[in-house]
C-alpha cells in the first residue's frame, strides 16, 4: 500500500491552520467571544471656576519666573519675589488709586477724571495670593517653605489695603458672619416641657383656709369644734327664754 500524503498547507494562511473556531457542519467547535470590544465611557466633570482660575494664575506665575532676569527657579522663590510679582501686575490693573497730591484723594466718587495711575485692587491681590498659596502646595511645595504664605507678603497686602482705603475713601471692613439661629434640640424641648407653669393645687371641698390662723397645726380643729359647741349652747338658751315668756303671758291672761 502506498502511504497517504498529507494535504498541502493553505497558501492564504502561510501554512498555519485556521485559528478561528469552526461553526459549520460538525458543530464540535466552541464559539469565541465577540470581536467587537465593549468600551465604557466615563463622564468627567469640568473643573470649577475657582480651579480654572487657580490654574491660570499658577501658569502666569511660572511664566513670570521664566522671564525673570536672571531666570528664577521655583525652589529659590521667596516672599520678596512674590511682592515683585504683585507690583508687576499693577500695570494690568483697572482700579483708580489717587495719589496724595490729587484733589480727589479720599473721594469715593470723583466728579471728573484725573491722571492718577490704575492699579490692582487690594481684594484682587488678596484672592490671587490665596489661590497661588494653594496651587504651590498642590504642585509638590512644602507648606513651611511656601513663599505665598510669607510674613512679608501679609504685611505688603495690609499696607496696600490701608493705602487704597485712604486714597479711594472706601474703608475695607471685614464682613461679620451671621451665626445661624440655634435649632431646638430634643434636650431643649424636654427641658422646656418640664419648666412649664403648673396650675395651683385644688383645695378640698368644705375647707376654708381663710378662717384658719397663720400658725396651723392640730389646735385649729379643736378651736373650731369649741366654737361650734358654743354657738349650739347659745341657741338652746335663747329657745328656753322664749318658752318662759310665752308661759308668763298665758298666766297673766288667765288672771284677768
Amino acid at each position: 500500500m502506498e502511504p497517504t500524503s498529507a494535504a498541502p498547507p493553505d497558501s492564504t494562511t502561510g501554512g498555519d491552520p485556521d485559528p478561528s473556531p469552526s461553526t459549520g457542519g460538525g458543530g464540535g467547535g466552541e464559539v469565541g467571544p465577540s470581536a467587537t470590544p465593549t468600551t465604557t465611557s466615563y463622564h468627567v466633570a469640568p473643573p470649577s471656576r475657582y480651579e480654572s482660575q487657580k490654574r491660570r494664575d499658577w501658569n502666569t506665575f511660572l511664566q513670570y519666573l521664566k522671564n525673570h532676569k536672571p531666570p528664577l527657579a521655583l525652589g529659590r522663590c521667596s516672599g520678596a519675589h512674590v511682592i515683585e510679582f504683585l507690583k508687576y501686575l499693577d500695570q494690568f490693573g483697572k482700579t483708580k488709586v489717587h495719589a496724595a497730591g490729587c484733589p480727589y484723594f479720599g473721594h469715593p466718587s470723583p466728579p471728573a477724571p484725573c491722571a492718577c495711575p490704575l492699579k490692582q485692587a487690594w481684594g484682587s491681590l488678596d484672592a490671587l495670593i490665596g489661590r497661588l498659596r494653594a496651587a504651590y502646595e498642590e504642585n509638590g511645595g512644602r507648606p513651611e517653605s511656601n513663599p505665598f504664605a510669607a510674613r512679608a507678603v501679609r504685611i505688603y497686602l495690609r499696607e496696600v489695603r490701608e493705602a487704597q482705603a485712604k486714597a479711594r475713601g472706601i474703608p475695607y471692613e471685614k464682613k461679620k458672619r451671621k451665626r445661624p439661629a440655634a435649632l431646638p434640640t430634643a434636650a431643649n424641648v424636654s427641658v422646656a416641657a418640664t419648666q412649664t407653669v403648673q396650675p395651683p393645687p385644688q383645695r378640698p371641698s368644705g375647707d376654708d383656709s381663710s378662717s384658719l390662723p397663720a400658725g396651723g397645726g392640730g389646735g385649729d380643729n379643736s378651736s373650731s369644734s369649741s366654737r361650734v359647741g358654743a354657738s349650739s349652747g347659745s341657741a338652746a338658751a335663747g329657745s328656753g327664754r322664749a318658752t318662759n315668756v310665752v308661759t308668763s303671758a298665758a298666766a297673766s291672761s288667765t288672771v284677768l
